[in-house]
């Protein structure tokens, strides 16, 4: 009999822990097949376990009493609080008990915690943060979002490279099109990192199986031009909290317009179903959470003001992410990458 597939959860971390947390694990055992290790004060757990239907399901609880708070210092928290439920979540996926590791905590020690337990993998430079972006057609990643602000050329060639990976196996995404963010669709638009990250792109992108198909503005984004969108952190991050922001306007607005008249509430009434379509499509938690790219393991950042709906998408994503070999595929992308680089040099000589 083989072993129960299983991922680790950090049961503490978010604005709604553990309660929505909690719930959120349980409704991926079930809906899923899954197994979730819930991490965290287990007095804690058990009594919100004692609020659902848990008979056949696979949650086995790790006791951690240390809990990163979100407005913690990343580093520093990581550091000084070494039996943290996210740290030790972390430890059940580098130990081989786990597949991957979820956590709505601080993102950013979610991200530390990565690093240091998971470690990058070889002749990775920086791993890099995907967001789910909502579009037109299909959803499409941006990557770095935050991971790094300051980049080299080098970095976003790698970001294309395990974004194109994550799109194509994840989201099944055949050949995903894959493209730098910069004001201008043209070659030579950009900064000086946008331009030689298109150089390079344009050197590798066939050896590395990446379908980069050039520059694209800001406003392709939601129109679904390009599947994997590549960018620093800094530029990814400004642009994942304005869309944020705007999708939650919008849609506050359109909700406000509705019932502001008894004609608006009675148009409202029969445009409903395609609207509660429309806003299903712009919920981060139909996305669960996103991935830290580049690590020896599947680590996957949730919202921190995730609900149960988002944590058990969050644990979905995990599983996927591993099940579809994400880490090795990008572990071999990074050789091809590094025998390509050993033989332009070596002709250089």
């Amino acid at each position: 009999m083989s072993d129960p597939i299983r991922v680790a959860l950090d049961a503490m971390g978010g604005d709604h822990a553990p309660a929505e947390i909690v719930a959120g694990a349980v409704q991926a055992a079930r809906a899923y097949n899954i197994g979730v290790y819930l991490v965290g004060r287990e007095e804690t757990i058990r009594a919100e376990l004692a609020k659902h239907d848990t008979a056949g399901l696979d949650l086995p609880l790790v006791h951690a009493e240390e809990v990163i708070e979100m407005d913690e210092h990343p580093a520093t928290a990581v550091r000084r609080k070494k039996r943290s439920s996210m740290t030790l979540a972390l430890q059940l996926v580098r130990d081989g008990a786990a597949v991957g590791a979820v956590s709505a905590g601080n993102s950013g020690a979610m991200m530390a915690a990565s690093l240091f337990t998971l470690k990058s993998i070889a002749g990775i430079e920086r791993p890099a943060l995907g967001s789910i972006f909502p579009t037109e057609k299909q959803p499409s990643l941006v990557l770095d979002v935050g991971a790094n602000t300051d980049c080299k050329p080098e970095y976003l060639l790698q970001f294309a490279l395990m974004g194109s990976i994550y799109m194509e196996r994840v989201f099944h995404v055949p050949s995903p099109r894959v493209a730098l963010l910069s004001n201008g669709e043209e070659e030579s638009k950009g900064n000086k990192q946008v331009v030689e990250a298109h150089q390079l792109l344009r050197m590798h992108a066939k050896t590395l199986g990446i379908n980069f198909i050039g520059n694209v503005e800001g406003r392709d984004i939601p129109a679904g031009v390009v599947d994997v969108i590549v960018c620093d952190g800094f530029v990814g991050n400004v642009v994942l909290k304005l869309s944020e922001g705007l999708a939650e306007t919008l849609i506050g607005l359109v909700r406000a317009q509705m019932s502001s008249t008894l004609l608006s509430k009675l148009a409202g009434a029969i445009l409903r179903p395609g609207l509660r379509a429309t806003f299903r499509r712009l919920d981060y938690a139909e996305y669960g959470g996103v991935p830290l790219l580049g690590l020896n393991g599947v680590s996957i950042i949730a919202h921190g003001r995730s609900n149960a709906k988002a944590i058990k998408n969050a644990l979905r994503v995990a599983r996927e992410t591993a099940e579809t070999g994400v880490p090795a595929a990008i572990r071999e992308g990074v050789v091809r990458l590094n025998s390509q680089e050993g033989k332009r040099e070596a002709q250089i000589q």
